[in-house]
């Protein structure tokens, strides 16, 4: 029988598992070119107030990593990002993700806009955030079937692998569809909090 904590913790086992290596990635990038591009710091003076201006940006960029037979294990792509000296997050615009398991199962994010701290602990997606594992078959398994979350905001904390949001959200697996006001997922306890307004429906599998 299919509940919803199944579900949902088989999207977020990938969400955990590969979104830290990528936001690594481009902060490991854009603090190389940095150090390539920063000239050299001059005697300093008086200390100056940092403020919330970014220190370095990138346009038009993606950053891969593959694994130790060269295949793709994921991309992370954005229109620009920037990096804050002052809390040392990236934001990046028009964030899109793609990322694979080691069975070559497909994982995407995209938002509008994205944050993520210096170690990759946490995660931020603003603006249509949607994360979608797609539909897969494995040798003599039933298919698992396309499933998805969609929101203004996803907030992930990589440390305790816990996913959530304050505004609405909506959670679909195949045909059948889950809304909530709020959600609160422990990936740890495999606990699912779906709070406010709940609804859900579910759509028979056709019997052969």
């Amino acid at each position: 029988m299919w509940n919803a904590r199944t579900f949902i913790r088989e999207a977020g086992d990938r969400f955990f598992l590969y979104l830290p290596l990528l936001c690594m990635a481009v902060l490991a990038l854009g603090t190389y070119w940095m150090v390539r591009t920063t000239p050299a710091v001059e005697t300093p003076g008086a200390p100056r107030v940092q403020r919330h201006d970014p220190d370095y940006f990138m346009q038009g960029f993606s950053v891969k990593t593959f694994d130790a037979a060269g295949r793709i294990r994921s991309e992370v792509m954005g229109d620009k990002v920037r990096h804050y000296p002052d809390t040392q997050w990236l934001e990046i615009d028009g964030i899109r993700i793609r990322s694979f398991d080691t069975k070559g199962h497909l994982t995407t994010a995209s938002a509008d806009r994205g944050l993520t701290n210096q170690d990759g602990s946490e995660v931020q997606l603003m603006g249509n955030a949607v994360v979608v594992r797609e539909a897969n078959r494995e040798a003599g398994k039933d298919e698992t079937p396309r499933m998805q979350y969609r929101s203004e905001f996803l907030h992930a904390f990589m440390d305790t692998e816990r996913l959530k949001s304050h505004l609405p959200v909506e959670i679909l697996r195949g045909k059948d569809r889950f809304t909530a006001d709020s959600m609160d997922y422990d990936n740890v306890e495999q606990i699912v909090q779906l709070n406010g307004r709940v609804r859900g429906t579910l759509v028979p599998t056709p019997q052969h």
